[in-house]
Parts: structure tokens; C-alpha cells; sequence
């Protein structure tokens, strides 16, 4: 019938890369670390080197968090 103005194939538009957000880098450096800090403690017989696992985990995960957010920043719809 007529034309809806509508698109039938998405335009080709090259996307580049973003870089790693500014928390994402912070917390993968406490993450590195404190991974350092957990072995040293071990290798001197301190049980502080739990701690330092502990914080090495949460602060990996932060990592991992802010880098898919700013990935799927992009992609929002509602911003």
C-alpha cells in the first residue's frame, strides 16, 4: 500500500569501543592489589591475608560491574 517511512534494514554504523569507565580501572587496581597484599600476608603466616581475599573479591566484582554498565550504556533506550 503506501510507504510507513519505516526502515527495513538497520543502518551499517560503526560503533567504536569505549574505554574502560574510571571506577572500573580503580577497582580493578584495588583488586590487583589487594591479591598482592593477600599472598604477602599468607607467606609471612598472617590470617589478615582473609581479609584481603575478601576485599579482592568485592572489588573485582565491582570491575566487572561497571565495565558491562558502560557497555550497555550505549544500548539504552530510556538513557
Amino acid at each position: 500500500m503506501g510507504d510507513t517511512g519505516r526502515r527495513t534494514t538497520p543502518p551499517s554504523v560503526r560503533q567504536e569501543p569505549t574505554p574502560m569507565p574510571r571506577l572500573a580501572f580503580y577497582a580493578l587496581a584495588v583488586c590487583v592489589l589487594s591479591v598482592a597484599a593477600a599472598v604477602v600476608s599468607f607467606v609471612q603466616g598472617s590470617w589478615l591475608g582473609i581479609v584481603w581475599v575478601l576485599l579482592a573479591g568485592v572489588s573485582s566484582n565491582m570491575a566487572w560491574y561497571y565495565v558491562r554498565r558502560s557497555r550497555g550504556r550505549g544500548r539504552s533506550v530510556t538513557g
